[in-house]
């Protein structure tokens, strides 16, 4: 059987989504009778009126010689072909709810209007071709049944490298991974540290952009907190980044709406360490429990402050939180051998 796997890319751009591609890929072609090759289509959304160009490439491409595909973001799952599944991993959201939210980059205009018709247009028909639609996370169902109206199952991501985050004696910091972009919201956490006079934060992943990094190193220093603040903005080896994982008090999490439970939270319980995340964190509330597997609090700085403090003070806390995370994620029982025995179904 011949499986190709289908997505995006933004050059130099590398997160959960991109990590997601390698390792299914690599999964299939590790399953006996399948082969298995990925192919990743460059996407910008900026101006948004390139989004309609971007529509255009994927339904013009063709494709041949393939038994399935498995098509994972927007664009890409707009490429036809008759026997496709999709592994939704979310819509373009500035069309959807993000623009319900007011963090939309499509202009409120006409012309907006005739770009969010369009995106939804053709949404709608790439939905209507799939064979099968699976979601990452019970949120990414919601709103595809609340925005276009389509039933989908959820077939959540296992973690990757599971062996690597084994856990470990704290060394006391509180550990922020995974993009560094505004929607990720490591500011608040800097901006937390004045109302957490003892906590000490790491910050370890890479920028989407150099103004990204700017940004946070400038606000570490007119924070004054430069003392009890390392940015390693970078992307990391595996082994580098279980590493910190392993050593941390706890780690925090704190995306606006994510659409799935985050590679950085699968990490964390992995490793049997907390979770600080706030209350609009999306998908990744479905396992970070207030005061069960970690805490969420409110999404401003004094009340991140708060936690902050609490966990530093309580390490045994901290740590009986942490276990109780471990066991929540044994509980979602989740592999690459049964994902990939329903995505081939």
């Amino acid at each position: 059987m011949k499986i190709l796997v289908i997505s995006t890319m933004v050059p130099f751009v590398r997160g959960g989504a991109e990590e997601l591609f390698d390792h299914l890929v690599r999964n299939l072609q590790a399953t006996p009778g399948v082969e298995a090759e990925g192919f990743r289509i460059p996407f910008t959304w900026d101006p948004a009126e390139r989004l309609l160009d971007e529509m255009l490439i994927a339904r013009h491409l063709r494709l041949d010689h393939i038994d399935r595909v498995i098509a994972l973001k927007f664009p890409a799952y707009l490429i036809p072909w008759p026997n496709k599944v999709l592994w939704l991993l979310h819509q373009y959201r500035q069309a959807y709810d993000l623009l319900d939210a007011g963090q939309s980059n499509i202009p409120a205009d006409i012309r907006g209007q005739q770009i969010i018709a369009a995106i939804r247009a053709a949404d709608n028909v790439a939905f209507s071709e799939a064979v099968r639609i699976h979601t990452n996370a019970p949120i990414t169902s919601r709103r595809l049944l609340h925005y276009n109206k389509v039933g989908s199952s959820v077939l959540r991501p296992p973690l990757n490298d599971p062996e690597l985050f084994l856990g470990g004696d704290s060394e006391g910091y509180i550990l922020a991974t995974g993009r560094i972009n505004a929607g990720k919201r490591q500011h608040l956490l800097v901006r937390a540290l004045r109302y957490a006079p003892y906590a000490r934060l790491v910050v370890a992943g890479p920028p989407d952009t150099a103004a990204d990094a700017a940004r946070l190193r400038q606000l570490v220093r007119e924070e004054g907190v430069e003392s009890r603040v390392t940015l390693d903005l970078r992307f990391l080896p595996r082994t580098e980044l279980a590493h910190l994982v392993n050593q941390a008090l706890a780690v925090a999490y704190l995306p606006f709406d994510e659409d799935s439970l985050g590679y950085c939270t699968m990490e964390a319980f992995q490793a049997a360490k907390p979770v600080l995340s706030v209350t609009d964190a999306g998908g990744v509330l479905d396992i970070v429990r207030n005061g069960e597997t970690g805490l969420v609090t409110m999404p401003d700085p004094e009340a991140l402050g708060a936690a902050l403090a609490t966990l530093t003070a309580n390490p045994g806390r901290a740590a009986r939180l942490g276990r109780a995370g471990r066991a929540a994620m044994d509980a979602e029982a989740l592999n690459w051998q049964a994902t990939i025995e329903k995505l081939l179904a």
